[in-house]
């Protein structure tokens, strides 16, 4: 229904009801007719009619009734503009309600005397709403309920066990709701199911046993957007079952034989199956994509396939001809990112360039033998054109192959700074190096790559933008080599400073996922983060692009440039010179300096805790360090790198670093198991390991721990703090400060207890915040 029909309805309603007041007083207490107009007038509806005659109630729209006394039976009030909870004493009081359809308004509650329906009400539709809290328990009572809808609300909580005793349910739809853990095994109680939907939820872990077995009137299940895990159920014995949705779980094990004859539609997508495709049914549509399907497409009958996608999975070999021959019927069809064969020459381009991505073409050349004449001379020009392409592709490759050698040898990066002009036309494939890595962008026409900027989507901007902001990334403009890839400096054309980071490239990520990843990180923000400000994929190469921070990082600051040693170009003078009860002038070394390492140490703390207790999913970070922390122009610190670790594949290999973290913050689980994965409780630990350096000034591996035999920070400092021995541990140039000691004892006493050895003795980040709260050094004015 259009917004302009559900204009025209609320106004006819309003319009009738309001005709009826000019010609009526209010209507007699407790009758049908007073509920439902009490319903109305305090849910904020038009004014409905007053002191009408019994039967009168029932010509009002919407309404419906049985019998000579007036008793209302169904009452449809679905988009009407409804707001707030559902008054006592109104419609709970309709004894003879059957049908009650309060849909798509902005309903927050049930009344308290709801449950007084449970005699009669057999239809209950109460979707779009808000309705909050957990599904009521006295459901089970409504012993008549045939469909129950409670879609799009914001329920919360498990699916009641109670719902297994409504015996008679019919229509079950509870998606668009926040609802968590497993389905009760008690819901293979309504037995006369015909539909089922509870998409959309946080619902997960293993089905019920016997769940696709038990629902023999079953004809549509709607289990989408979930957490779902194990095998896919066995719905072979249930014979009406016609439409099957299960995408976005987390299956694993198919079983296309254990489907129904009369399905139409199935939808397994995005979820984790493996293994063959043993047969298929006569549907008219199927997806399985995004799974780990291998091995080769059987023979399959098609002769109602309406709409198939098999692609983003591991399938092997040729298309079957018998599925060649009906593609040009076919309304949807797609199979790329695979790695098959095929040979349909008579599809059109369009459907080439969208289905058929990363597959092979084997048709013979002269696969229509009365146009063989013409293709072999069209073939043999091709060929040609092919073969010197291909000498100018190479040729142009080796001479860049031996630009490059000869700056490297001579040490000596002199590339032409082009003119915006002249950049537009350059074209690839293009080459660059850093001391220890060599990275190619394989794109021909360096203009022709956009780049994202997510707060100013009309500036229209290229890699050929990238190419003059870096100089062609020219050494001189190269940042670091992190981890995660080489980073670069430069200044786009509208004036913005940024960070250019150069991801490393793995196939497994394909350019629309990265495209979609980006976009999600590009939405979060927060002070003590660095923004994403947009991203560019050239080839291969994904490039994301930050704010620049003017003032480098952490590694930089404590251990490069000590902290609480003033220079006359030291930034801190204007920002620290202030007086309270411990507060010193940054030219000595007092508690200046440690309430500066303490808003490090609380900034990043912030920012783990918001990866991981507000974002959605959550966000691991799995490299937090001393370089991973910045700071910007105001000397606030910034996170970096956080959620590149989907764009560069991590687990892939088993020295992988967002596995098993950077040399001297690893925590144990990660150190010793080769199969262990990153998880909150180790980010906890290597920001433990951030507060030992900010408070010893002592780099996690490196320095020498050797009057205790130990080989890393961690090591030498838990043992110093289980001795007690605190005051050995702090930097020399803040431990004078003798006012302020016992909050920088209690920072030893937090660092201790995020890196102890079991993750589960570590605190979560909120409750770090909450303890270095506790010892924030006050201001306190004279």
């Amino acid at each position: 229904m259009s917004l302009a029909q559900m204009a025209a309805g609320f106004f006819a309603f309003y319009l009738s009801v309001s005709l009826l007041l000019r010609c009526s007083a209010s209507p007699e207490p407790n009758t049908d007719a007073f509920f439902v107009a009490e319903f109305f007038r305090k849910m904020g509806a038009a004014v409905v009619p007053n002191n009408r005659n019994f039967s009168d109630v029932c010509s009002w729209p919407g309404v419906s009734c049985e019998g000579q006394f007036g008793k209302v039976t169904g009452l449809v009030a679905s988009g009407l503009g409804l707001s707030g909870p559902i008054p006592a004493t109104t419609i709970a009081k309709l004894s003879k309600l059957r049908v009650l359809d309060l849909g798509s308004n902005n309903i927050t509650a049930l009344s308290s005397d709801f449950g007084e329906l449970c005699g009669s009400l057999s239809h209950l539709d109460l979707s779009g709403n808000s309705i909050t809290g957990p599904l009521p328990t006295d459901i089970s009572n409504f012993k008549l309920m045939e469909s129950l809808d409670l879609s799009r609300n914001r329920f919360s909580g498990e699916i009641t066990r109670e719902v297994g005793l409504l015996t008679n349910l019919r229509l079950l739809n509870l998606r668009s709701n926040f609802l968590v853990k497993r389905i009760p095994e008690t819901i293979i109680g309504c037995a006369s199911l015909v539909s089922i939907d509870l998409s959309n939820n946080k619902l997960g872990g293993l089905l019920p046993v016997g769940f696709g077995s038990f629902f023999k009137n079953l004809t549509t299940m709607d289990l989408s957007g979930n957490r779902f895990v194990g095998k896919m159920p066995n719905l072979s014995s249930l014979p009406s079952l016609a439409y099957l949705n299960l995408s976005g779980n987390h299956f694993r094990d198919l079983v296309l034989g254990g489907l129904g004859q009369a399905l139409q539609v199935v939808d397994l997508s995005k979820n984790q199956f493996h293994g063959l495709i043993s047969q298929l049914l006569n549907l008219k549509v199927l997806d399985l994509s995004q799974n780990h399907l291998n091995g080769s497409i059987p023979e399959l009958n098609t002769s109602n396939l309406r709409v198939m996608d098999l692609s983003r999975n591991n399938l092997t070999g040729e298309i079957p001809k018998s599925l060649q021959q009906t593609l040009p019927r076919i309304e949807k069809f797609n199979v790329s990112f695979n790695n098959l064969t095929y040979c349909a020459e008579k599809l059109s381009p369009a459907m080439f360039n969208s289905s058929f991505i990363g597959s092979q073409s084997d048709c013979p050349i002269a696969v229509n033998p009365d146009n063989a004449v013409s293709k072999g001379r069209t073939y043999l020009d091709l060929k040609l054109g092919f073969v010197i392409a291909l000498s100018v592709f190479f040729s142009s490759v080796g001479l860049i192959c031996i630009a490059l050698g000869c700056r490297k040898r001579t040490g000596s990066w002199a590339i032409k700074q082009l003119s915006y002009r002249e950049e537009q036309n350059v074209s690839g494939p293009f080459c660059f190096q850093t001391d220890s890595t060599t990275w190619v962008a394989d794109v021909k026409l360096a203009s022709s790559v956009p780049v994202v900027i997510f707060e100013k989507p009309l500036l229209n901007l290229t890699f050929a933008d990238l190419l003059n902001a870096t100089s062609n990334f020219d050494r001189g403009t190269l940042l670091e080599e992190g981890k995660f890839g080489p980073v670069y400096r430069g200044f786009l054309p509208v004036g913005i400073h940024v960070a250019m980071k150069v991801l490393v490239p793995v196939s497994s990520v394909t350019d629309e996922e990265a495209a979609q990843e980006l976009e999600r990180l590009g939405q979060i923000k927060h002070p003590n983060l660095v923004p994403l400000t947009g991203y560019c994929l050239a080839g291969e190469q994904r490039i994301v692009i930050y704010d620049y921070m003017e003032n480098g990082n952490l590694q930089n600051l404590l251990h490069d440039l000590p902290l609480g040693v003033q220079s006359t170009e030291d930034w801190t003078s204007d920002t620290w010179e202030q007086d309270n009860t411990c507060a010193q002038s940054i030219t000595t070394e007092g508690l200046t300096t440690w309430r500066f390492r303490h808003k490090i140490a609380l900034g990043a703390a912030r920012a783990l805790a918001f990866l991981h207790h507000g974002c959605f999913p959550m966000i691991v970070h799995r490299d937090v360090k001393a370089s991973s922390i910045y700071l910007d122009s105001t000397m606030e610190p910034r996170l970096a790198d956080f959620g590149l670790s989907r764009l560069v594949g991590i687990g892939m290999e088993s020295g992988n670093v967002m596995v098993h973290g950077s040399a001297g913050y690893a925590p144990p689980e990660l150190s010793e198991s080769e199969n262990a994965s990153a998880t909150t409780k180790s980010d906890v630990y290597t920001f433990g390991v951030v507060l030992f350096e900010l408070l010893t000034g002592k780099k996690p591996i490196g320095d020498e721990y050797s009057e205790d035999k130990e080989t890393t920070l961690v090591g030498w400092a838990r043992a110093l703090v289980r001795r007690n021995e605190l005051a050995s541990l702090m930097d020399p140039k803040i431990r004078e400060t003798r006012s302020c000691e016992k909050q920088m004892e209690e920072a030893l006493r937090i660092a201790y207890l995020c890196t102890a050895d079991l993750p589960s003795k570590r605190p979560s980040m909120q409750q770090i915040v909450g303890l270095l709260k506790d010892i924030e050094p006050a201001i306190v004015d004279h």
